[in-house]
């Protein structure tokens, strides 16, 4: 097989910016490509892990299986508290709505734990947030308009009904 070719650091900007173009032509595997490219000559560069970290969750739901671990692992590289919990809200948000869409049974329970999931890193991030930033209460409204579409709902308590013997 073929070895990979690095890009040179003065590249960066602009591969980023083919990257993020990748993603709006729904290209999410090239965008990621792109993204792992820029990392390898530049380890630390914030905007490429978002911007990998969100061209996994692009593929949630028809990318592979490996994408949700994938983006979680970039989480702990990014240097800011508040864009931490805001990034892992992301990644369970789109999990969610990824199973909710795809409609298998026990579905909509199972995507609404991970939409909860996703709410609870918003609020965390709600807390620290920049000033003038209420990003993280733009994605929380958002997936409680995921839940009402997809009727997404908690799994019922099961109910414990003793058997009385003779």
């Amino acid at each position: 097989m073929a070895e990979f070719k690095s890009i040179s650091l003065e590249a960066v900007p602009l591969a980023l910016e083919k990257a993020e173009r990748y993603r709006l032509l729904n290209e999410p595997a090239q965008a990621e490509s792109v993204c792992r490219d820029v990392l390898a000559v530049d380890p630390q560069n914030q905007q490429s892990l978002v911007m990998l970290l969100l061209a996994l969750t692009d593929q949630f739901g028809k990318g592979s299986p490996e994408c949700f671990d994938e983006a979680r692992a970039v989480v702990p590289r990014l240097h800011d508290e508040y864009h931490r919990l805001y990034y892992s809200g992301i990644i369970w948000e789109r999990r969610g709505q990824a199973c909710a869409i795809e409609g298998r049974p026990k579905s909509t329970e199972v995507a609404y734990a991970w939409i909860r999931q996703a709410m609870d890193y918003y609020e965390r991030a709600e807390r620290i947030r920049p000033h003038a930033n209420d990003d993280a209460l733009l994605r929380w409204n958002s997936c409680v308009r995921l839940c009402q579409r997809y009727h997404l709902r908690a799994e019922p308590a099961e109910s414990y009904e003793p058997v009385l013997g003779d």
